[in-house]
């Protein structure tokens, strides 16, 4: 069965054209028109991805967001920001009410084609390890709580190398791993394993969780 995604924006033009894009991709696709109608999907059909705008009518997508991590069947579903609000606090506070990945308009389709596989194949592994993590004691499956715990008071922070420092700090601006990569010339491949490898360091699951250790930590400036 294709994975499901929900797109949220009130531009009936782009909704078209992204759920055309993401139809000939192999993709299902639900659209909303606004946050508040989008998280109504959300609760009825429990989309894989969710893309949303987030200037729209009635709930905006940080409202929106919010609304989506406070409930625990959710805390795992990627986020992706498609927005022309492209300053550095307007990322942070994405990021901050948990978003994935910030795209600025004007996009490229094929760029987002590229997130959306890149956050739907790590969503399955995760989803898959926290399915299958293996049967207790007694031959009875482990329970696992999605419920995110507070960071350990003696977690100390992770020495990172330079490369993966300047990741990090291009990673916080908002840019996708081949916008990373063409500052450090780099391909996205290797932007990709700098990621996970910060992820591993800072024992985030996601980038959003990952931005907030970073400022929380003080690791960018």
């Amino acid at each position: 069965m294709p994975l499901l995604i929900l797109v949220a924006d009130d531009n009936p033009g782009i909704r078209l054209a992204i759920s055309d894009y993401l139809e000939l991709s192999g993709y299902s696709v639900i659209t909303a028109e606004d946050g508040h109608e989008a998280l109504l999907l959300l609760e009825t059909y429990h989309p894989h991805l969710m893309v949303a705008d987030i200037k729209m009518p009635r709930k905006d997508g940080y409202e929106l967001v919010k609304q989506v991590r406070h409930r625990p069947e959710f805390r795992l579903l990627p986020v992706i920001f498609l927005t022309e609000r492209n300053s550095t606090e307007e990322r942070i506070r994405g990021y901050q009410v948990g978003c994935d990945l910030y795209l600025p308009k004007p996009f490229e389709m094929e760029e987002l084609g590229a997130v959306i596989r890149s956050l739907l194949e790590r969503s399955q592994i995760v989803q898959s390890e926290l399915r299958f993590s293996g049967p207790d004691s007694t031959g009875e499956g482990v329970s696992v709580s999605v419920v995110e715990s507070p960071p350990s008071p003696e977690r100390q922070t992770p020495t990172l190398t330079k490369r993966e420092q300047e990741v990090l700090e291009l990673l916080t601006t908002g840019l996708s791993n081949p916008e990373i990569g063409n500052q450090l010339h780099l391909s996205p491949r290797t932007i990709e394993k700098y990621v996970s490898s910060l992820l591993r360091k800072t024992d985030t699951n996601n980038r959003a969780e990952l931005v907030r250790f970073a400022l929380k930590h003080y690791l960018v400036d």
